[in-house]
């Protein structure tokens, strides 16, 4: 039996309580990465590197860590709300995974153990997407 929700289709099998967590996660993600992605494109570097002291020692890789991230927000929710593509919604929960592996890597590097709960925290959560979006709760791609 496969129900309909506003903007997917569950697949057979799945409860609905899985797909609101999911659909939580996924905006949650979107939210906070799409919020700091606008800030690491957008801010002159000058207060980047106030804000964030760290993209001192990147420079412009801060920008591309800022596109990616803009990218990855987009991911969460536009291919799963539009059933365009669905499966790229757990490519983008995979890449924020490891996006947040790498900079928790990089924040212990830096002697930053504090950053370790927000990495562990979205990270968790990105790598809950992956999986829920890949193997549990699949979106239908339009038909």
């Amino acid at each position: 039996m496969t129900t309909m929700t506003v903007g997917h289709h569950e697949a057979p099998g799945t409860t609905r309580a899985w797909n609101i967590a999911l659909w939580f996660a996924q905006v949650l993600l979107a939210v906070a990465f799409g919020m700091a992605g606008l800030m690491k494109t957008t801010l002159p570097m000058a207060e980047l590197m106030e804000k964030l002291p760290w993209t001192a020692d990147v420079g412009q890789l801060t920008r591309f860590i800022g596109a990616c991230e803009l990218l990855g927000a987009l991911g969460m929710i536009l291919p799963a709300l539009t059933r365009i593509q669905p499966r790229l919604t757990a490519l983008a929960g995979a890449g924020f995974t490891l996006l947040m592996i790498l900079a928790a890597v990089f924040h212990l590097i830096r002697g930053e153990p504090q950053a370790l709960l927000v990495n562990g925290t979205l990270g968790a959560l990105a790598a809950f997407v992956a999986w829920g979006r890949h193997v549990r709760a699949p979106i239908e791609p339009r038909t």
